[in-house]
């Protein structure tokens, strides 16, 4: 089950919803019907890379849907360092597993339960240890909870229905769970552009004077953008491979981001408007 973005990507305040963090890292199944497996949410099976969690408190006869995240040395989620602990066969840093929903209790298929009735089945479901966890609710002002979350730097906050029609819906993107992210805004120079399936190439000003490459922008560029775009490109592209067109840094584009990488890359841009 999916989240729609909020409008406006706004919290709102709500007597029906509760709110939960939005952790920032890898969204997966874990399942212990007669042995665990553990799937992303494309149904990839990643069990073996993760030996930590064949420590198990789940009874038999549970799915659980949550997140696989790894803490930095400020305790918040660190995307980066999930990433590179999936991708490395070396890498044996441990995670831990955040569970928010639950599909089956006992062997029984709980999806069609309501999320509160589903909340006080995952409280029962398991003891806590250090690698498998229960993501905290909180029920009051969704806006002021937000505002605590974008203060401490988190990834944003899931606000969730707790009316009677809210059971879990498999492989849907569902308005009974709306995500509000706390995207960081920059601007950017644009520095050239992708010839195939377009994107844009982002650079922002380096410490000597020279542009620095930060990223490729491939979402939220619409048909009006890229008209206008296509109308002055030309005029400022000095070079071209196979792939790209590199262009004088002259336009500039505000962006948001999820965050800056450690290396000073953007992570999964979004074009809002050229900057005038």
């Amino acid at each position: 089950m999916l989240a729609y973005n909020a409008k406006n990507n706004k919290p709102f305040y709500s007597k029906h919803h509760l709110a939960e963090p939005k952790l920032d890292g890898l969204r997966c199944i874990v399942s212990n019907m007669d042995r665990l497996y553990v799937y992303t949410r494309h149904n990839n099976l990643i069990t073996n890379k993760f030996p930590e969690l064949y420590s198990c408190p789940l009874p038999e006869g549970t799915i659980l849907d949550g997140v696989l995240i790894m803490m930095d040395d400020q305790g918040k989620p660190d995307f980066e360092a999930m990433s590179a602990r999936f991708l490395s066969s070396k890498n044996k840093t441990p995670v831990i597993f955040c569970a928010f929903d639950i599909l089956r209790y006992k062997g029984i298929d709980v999806t069609g339960l309501t999320l509160l009735g589903r909340k006080e089945l995952l409280d029962k479901a398991f003891t806590e240890n250090e690698n498998y966890k229960k993501i905290k609710v909180f029920e009051g002002n969704a806006v002021d909870y937000y505002e605590q979350v974008r203060g401490r730097g988190l990834d944003g906050i899931i606000m969730k229905s707790k009316k009677e029609n809210s059971k879990y819906e498999i492989d849907k993107r569902s308005k009974q769970w709306q995500k509000v992210i706390n995207w960081t805004y920059a601007d950017v120079f644009i520095s050239g552009y992708r010839k195939n399936n377009f994107a844009l190439l982002a650079s922002i000003d380096a410490a000597d004077g020279s542009k620095f490459p930060v990223g490729v922008i491939e979402s939220g560029v619409t048909s009006v953008h890229q008209q206008a775009f296509d109308s002055l490109k030309n005029r400022l592209v000095f070079k071209e491979d196979q792939n790209f067109a590199y262009m004088e840094p002259r336009i500039m584009a505000k962006i948001k981001t999820r965050n800056w990488t450690k290396s000073g890359k953007l992570r999964s841009p979004v074009f809002m408007e050229f900057v005038i």
